[in-house]
């Protein structure tokens, strides 16, 4: 679930270049770090410490190490506390062999009693130790046996012994310049450059020195040396992985002057969006292009249902786009905890279409729940923000959100960028459909079209809004975030952000729903974020606006304190609460991106205020890669 960072090439220090790579990775959360670097002398030279990285900087200034080849990581503690000697890369017995790993060995002990048995001494409390041993111990059966093997054959004979999830990358100083990796869950990336290699757990690693990607199947085998890339199996066979050219700049992933990674990518989102509907949608026709969709439409016509299956801010998502659909196509949709999707046999066929969002695209729990409904004969959808990600690779097409890469844990552009992604396929399907009118679609993609330029007039006015709001609030220990009908998710997502990076408890809830036991928490302490915004015209956004101010005095009636979150020139709900957060007008669907954009703004300004870690959250890690 962290980070992982190789190097093998003509460059004479490979340090810099696997701290520099463990540093555009820290996003991904950890709490110790460590490296193992070769070429210069015999043997390996490590260096691990616990916390962040500045503490790996501090042990290899005082004890500097140099190499040609070697690999680096950034541990999140599973197995074993976040200490120096449970850091990676961890050793064989003889200390010339050293492995980094992400992901869980769940027959750990098992093979560590009979490793033991062996003679093998273990010095940590981690499952990934096990692994550098099993790799030792097949290097010496074949060497007893007279018949030396490769350090790759070994760890193909390795890793055909492990259960559970695992990526990992080794190096031997008995087989310098060479690093063997192998994937099955979470993700590996091999980079290609001008006579040298790279490899690393996500792109922003290595993505300022190259942009040509070989992304990794389950089951794949890469190693890397001064000569190339060969990809095979677990069993040795060739495998063909097609290179594939990543456009995200790697400027993006800098702050950019900004204080955090999420404020920055909070002001992002204009053009997020942009990069989402570019090239999809035709104004003068009202047609949705979606090029990576390789469902046909005989297909789409003859679906009965759509299956959605998601986790966390993605699942907020995906409730939103139920909404969407519903409306739009009128397919019945149901949504689903990824975690929980496969647990309950659900009913999928052939006559439904499974539909994925996921940021990473590499969630352990989606691909789960992509597996099953490919299992039962459903034709799959990926929304995703990666390109030949593992979600994007197994499914029958792909809406790719196109948000850039997104470095803060806590989720922003990469969730406006999937409701516009969801109302994109919503409109697709209704028009395969026939059930929006070529007037109707226009009229919806128009507004689309003006939405990036909504949100940043939100920007320019709520950034300095939620300032003092956060002065006021920061002391909070408890937040409720209301919302009726498609604005309920996004009070969801609200109430997540708040409690990821500013670790006051929240909740959100359907506002029709408190007087079902919600009041009894009411009081003075209490703030209330209600979302109240409205279509004007719309009869059901109107009578939907008209109920939730009747929320709004439920709440005041009982001495709470309400911030809402309405549209631009309704004075009406001032004289309500206590503090308003105005947005522009939209259509009711479209107004769920605006609707966001305050929250983020809110929970960011209080976590701050609270001298929270806004990128990287306590216990909280990017992606998540082991179920």
């Amino acid at each position: 679930m962290c980070g992982i960072v190789g190097y093998v090439g003509n460059r004479k220090e490979a340090v810099s270049v696997i701290i520099e790579g463990l540093r555009r990775l820290e996003y991904r959360g950890y709490d110790s770090a460590g490296i193992a670097v070769g070429g210069h002398g015999d043997g390996l030279q490590l260096r691990r410490a616990p916390g962040k990285l500045r503490r790996l900087e501090e042990v290899i200034r005082d004890r500097p190490i140099q190499g040609t080849f070697g690999i680096g990581h950034t541990r999140w503690a599973t197995h074993g506390r976040p200490t120096e000697e449970n850091a990676h890369p961890h050793r064989d017995c003889t200390g010339r062999l050293v492995v980094v790993h992400n992901g869980i060995v769940e027959n750990y002990l098992t093979l560590k009693l009979e490793l033991i048995e062996r003679g093998h001494r273990f010095a940590t409390e981690t499952d990934t130790e096990i692994i550098a041993h099993l790799i030792e111990q097949e290097l010496a059966s074949a060497a007893d046996g007279s018949q030396p093997i490769s350090l790759e054959e070994a760890v193909r004979r390795a890793v055909r012994r492990l259960t559970g999830a695992f990526a990992i990358s080794v190096i031997s100083a008995d087989d310098p310049d060479k690093i063997v990796a192998a994937r099955n869950g979470p993700p590996v990336i091999v980079g290609v450059g001008e006579g040298e290699y790279f490899v690393a757990s996500d792109v922003p690693g290595i993505l300022h020195h190259t942009r040509d990607l070989y992304f990794l199947g389950d089951g794949d085998m890469a190693i890397l040396t001064c000569a190339g890339v060969k990809v095979t199996d677990f069993e040795g066979r060739p495998i063909e992985r097609p290179l594939q050219h990543v456009q995200w700049d790697p400027i993006q992933a800098e702050k950019g002057g900004y204080k955090h990674f999420m404020l920055k990518e909070i002001f992002e989102q204009p053009q997020a969006i942009r990069d989402t509907t570019l090239g999809r949608i035709s104004l003068d026709t009202g047609k949705v292009f979606l090029g990576e969709m390789k469902i046909s439409e005989e297909t789409i016509r003859d679906a009965r249902n759509i299956h959605i299956a998601a986790c966390g801010t993605s699942w907020h998502a995906a409730t939103a786009g139920k909404f969407m659909i519903e409306r739009l196509a009128r397919m019945p949709v149901e949504v689903d905890y990824a975690s929980e999707f496969r647990y309950r046999d659900p009913i999928v066929d052939t006559k439904t279409i499974g539909l994925l969002i996921t940021q990473s695209g590499e969630t352990a729990d989606t691909l789960a729940a992509q597996r099953e409904m490919i299992a039962k004969g459903a034709p799959t959808v990926a929304v995703c923000n990666v390109v030949g990600s593992m979600v994007t690779r197994e499914a029958h097409g792909t809406i790719y959100t196109h948000a850039g890469p997104e470095i803060g844990v806590a989720s922003t552009k990469a969730f406006t960028s999937q409701l516009v992604a969801l109302f994109l396929f919503a409109v697709h399907l209704a028009q395969v459909r026939e059930k929006l009118s070529t007037d109707e679609s226009r009229a919806l993609l128009n507004e689309l079209n003006f939405l990036p330029g909504k949100v940043e007039e939100i920007l320019r006015t709520c950034d300095s809004e939620c300032e003092p709001l956060a002065r006021s609030y920061a002391g909070a220990r408890d937040f409720l975030f209301l919302g009726r009908g498609i604005h309920y998710p996004i009070a969801l997502e609200g109430a997540l952000k708040l409690k990821e990076i500013s670790y006051i408890h929240a909740e959100g809830y359907p506002a029709g729903e408190m007087k079902h036991g919600p009041n009894a928490l009411i009081d003075e302490s209490l703030p209330v974020v209600v979302l109240a915004t409205k279509e004007e015209g719309n009869r059901d956004s109107v009578l939907r606006y008209e109920k939730t101010l009747s929320n709004i005095q439920e709440v005041t009636a009982r001495s709470g304190r309400v911030i809402a979150v309405a549209t631009r020139g309704d004075e009406q709900i001032r004289q309500l609460v206590d503090h308003v957060l105005y947005v522009p007008s939209a259509p009711e669907l479209l107004l769920s991106v605006l609707d966001v954009i305050p929250l983020q703004l809110l929970a960011y300004h209080i976590a701050v205020r609270r001298g929270c870690d806004v990128d990287q959250p306590r216990n909280l890690a990017k992606s998540v890669t082991v179920e």
